[in-house]
């Protein structure tokens, strides 16, 4: 066998690389940006102003290693956890300082890209008004606190597992 310098190695090794990529099957990217939205973990959006609730809600979310749990203390936060990633399932507390629970679901539910996302609120404090208020806001469910972990989890799971869009409907 010959013995071949490192430039020589290279050099054949590109060269086989290159022979072989020319025979692979192109993929459409649409194909591909398809196929990468269904291995991208799930997005979920976590609001709670109380440290201990969004480390609970944290661990309750993160059973399913596909979800991706953003967490912000308040509205004023957000911009601190969002990105260019779209989100998928929002979960807000009520009792959030300066901007509450209900006003800022009502601003991320008038943006474009998160009209239709799965809104889900959780509060320590509820009565029939409140309700009222976060089903016309476009709320799918709504948990007092103390909650069941696992009733949230398979709800969130649920809502997950929905289309997107103006046909989406609650459980």
């Amino acid at each position: 066998m010959k013995k071949i310098n490192t430039k020589e190695l290279v050099d054949k090794i590109e060269r086989i690389t290159r022979s072989k990529m020319a025979h692979q099957e192109v993929v459409p990217l649409g194909s591909f940006r398809e196929l990468k939205k269904k291995t991208e973990p799930k997005v979920i959006l976590v609001v709670e102003d109380d440290e201990t609730m969004r480390a609970a809600l944290k661990r309750i979310l993160e059973q399913e290693t596909s979800y991706l749990v953003k967490m912000a203390s308040d509205a004023s936060e957000l911009a601190r956890v969002l990105d260019d990633r779209a989100i998928d399932l929002l979960l807000l507390d009520i009792g959030l300082p300066w901007i509450d629970g209900f006003e800022l679901g009502q601003i991320l539910k008038e943006h474009k890209d998160l009209r239709y996302i799965p809104l889900v609120y959780i509060s320590g404090h509820v009565t029939d008004t409140d309700l009222k208020k976060a089903f016309e806001i476009g709320a799918n469910e709504f948990f007092q606190k103390p909650f069941d972990p696992e009733k949230l989890f398979k709800t969130v799971q649920h809502l997950l597992s929905l289309p997107k869009g103006p046909q989406f409907t609650s459980i």
